[in-house]
């Protein structure tokens, strides 16, 4: 019976082709909606959690919140505080220092490239730890002697000296007031992924020279400091040992120490990301009621038509569940084609575009199932008025009917 239900509802759907896609395209709509956006939203997401863990659960960022409404000398950070530190720590943070980075123009020659200098302090690889392929990366050498190295990303060595390995060779910038002749001893590939490189937007890559370059000044101050936690070690504990420290020689309360990590923004990120997700998503599937509609709509226009083939029907021994059964069989089919079609158009351009920009493409199973069963949900509710209406007609009163 089932079967032929299913044979005279894709009968009647060949009979009125143009109608019966006109009615499919706002379940397809909806459907591509709500997969395409869930989507984007998972593939965001994920994206999102993969820089951070490139960046390392153990990052993170500390500084000190004043109890007025303005800093005092006393909530600032000098070299000699992140040294002690270091120290105080010991083998539970591997790095710390100021991060530190300001935006320069390099010139040499008639040749120009804007880059941001960041200062490195000691084990510099622990926190920047860029691809080298010439020479090598700021070491605890060139930091403990202030050494006026430089690394740079070879797109920025070849547009300043016209060869990837600029090794060797010189310029100058003036920093902090002062004129300084930096030589590059490093030149690194930037290896950010293409989620990355996307949001940077075109941004100046970053060049590498010692911290104490960066910030040369004896008792010189910064908001925070950046540190990186050793991983095989306890975190939580090492963090409290952190805060624990940092109070005593700041002299202030362990709640003004404010450390925050990467795993902390990370749970932030997510979470914001998959509420935003749900809402947009939430809002895609309001297009699924509007195509509900026009089911109804276009099977009451059906059920209107098809009087007399409901009266025939009926006076050759069809009951009513019988046409019942046939309307709501034809108004789920309908729902049905209508949310695969869109649930093939999302995915398609959904992965597509995630190829295009060399981004993995996160389509989860169970919104691509759920979509098209509530596709289906929605086609048999709107269609349950129009079924009834044509089950409950009079045979007499329906063959009739011209």
């Amino acid at each position: 019976m089932i079967k032929e239900n299913i044979l005279l509802a894709l009968s009647a759907i060949r009979a009125n082709k143009m109608r019966s896609f006109l009615t499919m395209l706002g379940m397809i709509i909806g459907i591509f909606s709500v997969i395409s956006i869930v989507s984007l939203g998972d593939t965001m997401r994920g994206a999102f959690i993969s820089e951070y863990e490139a960046i390392g659960t153990g990052y993170a960022y500390l500084y000190i919140m004043p109890e007025e409404d303005y800093y005092t000398e006393d909530d600032l950070f000098s070299k000699d505080d992140r040294d002690d530190l270091l120290y105080a720590m010991g083998d539970d943070l591997l790095y710390a220092g100021f991060g530190v980075s300001e935006r320069i123009d390099i010139k040499v020659g008639r040749k120009q490239e804007t880059v941001y200098l960041t200062g490195v302090g000691t084990n510099a690889t622990a926190q920047y730890d860029p691809k080298i392929l010439y020479g090598r990366m700021i070491s605890d050498e060139d930091a403990l002697h202030q050494r006026n190295y430089v690394v740079l990303e070879k797109s920025t060595a070849m547009a300043l000296f016209g060869k990837e390995n600029a090794v060797g060779e010189t310029f100058s910038i003036t920093l902090n007031n002062e004129l300084q002749e930096l030589m590059v001893v490093g030149v690194y590939e930037n290896d950010d992924s293409a989620f990355m490189k996307l949001m940077s937007g075109g941004q100046p890559q970053n060049a590498y020279v010692t911290e104490e370059i960066m910030v040369p000044q004896e008792g010189a101050t910064q908001f925070q400091m950046e540190v990186v936690f050793n991983e095989d070690h306890n975190m939580e504990q090492s963090k409290q040992k952190l805060i624990n420290y940092i109070s005593r020689m700041k002299n202030c309360t362990a709640d003004q120490v404010r450390v925050y990590s990467a795993m902390d923004e990370m749970d932030q990120v997510d979470s914001l990301l998959g509420g935003l997700s749900a809402v947009l998503g939430a809002i895609a599937a309001i297009s699924l009621l509007v195509g509900g509609i026009g089911i109804m709509n276009i099977m009451l226009v059906s059920v209107t038509e098809r009087t007399r083939e409901i009266g025939i029907r009926k006076a050759l021994g069809a009951c009513t569940s019988d046409i019942l059964v046939q309307f709501l069989v034809e108004s789920a089919i309908i729902s049905v084609l209508g949310g695969t079609l869109g649930m093939v158009l999302g995915i398609g351009i959904v992965s597509g575009a995630g190829a295009i920009i060399g981004i993995q493409a996160v389509v989860k199973s169970s919104v691509v199932i759920l979509a098209v069963a509530f596709s289906a949900l929605v086609g048999v509710g709107f269609g349950l008025y129009p079924a009834l209406k044509a089950a409950k007609k009079d045979p007499v009163e329906a063959l009739r009917y011209e």
